[in-house]
């Protein structure tokens, strides 16, 4: 990001989903090419990375919804810090398939899918990037 450069206009696409998350990450490239293994994620438009491999903005699709990524930029303000405080839910209809890639991808099990007090089936992973992601599967599915 250069203050006298601006950045390619990316083409209009649907976002899906009334909140957004977006996840600033330390390699947003590898990780939505990592998302789209784990996750089934469709990539919707990126920016191009810069000379330093970063880009600040890559819009993905996951399981009906919009998720967005980027790099941190240090010069920008943003600095790297681990993703903390915040779990990435997903709602499935079919959770062992979806934990399963996760985990066939390179996610680390967490807690595996099992019956919850609250009647459904959940469990979590970790990706690669440290980010906690959760399946929860309606125990009516």
């Amino acid at each position: 990001m250069s203050d006298t450069l601006e950045a390619p206009a990316l083409p209009k696409v649907e976002t899906k989903g009334g909140v957004v998350a977006y996840l600033t990450l330390d390699g947003a490239i590898k990780a939505a090419d990592f998302y789209k293994q784990a996750f089934a994620a469709e990539q919707a438009t990126a920016y191009p990375p810069d000379d330093k491999g970063r880009t600040m903005h890559i819009h993905l699709y996951i399981n009906g919804s919009s998720v967005m990524l980027g790099d941190f930029y240090e010069e920008h303000g943003y600095a790297k810090v681990a993703p903390q405080g915040f779990t990435m839910q997903l709602i499935v209809d079919d959770i062992h398939a979806w934990f399963d890639r996760a985990v066939a991808a390179g996610c680390q099990v967490v807690v595996p899918p099992q019956k919850m007090f609250w009647g459904d089936t959940w469990g979590q992973v970790s990706d690669p990037f440290g980010v906690a992601w959760a399946f929860n599967q309606a125990a009516d599915a």
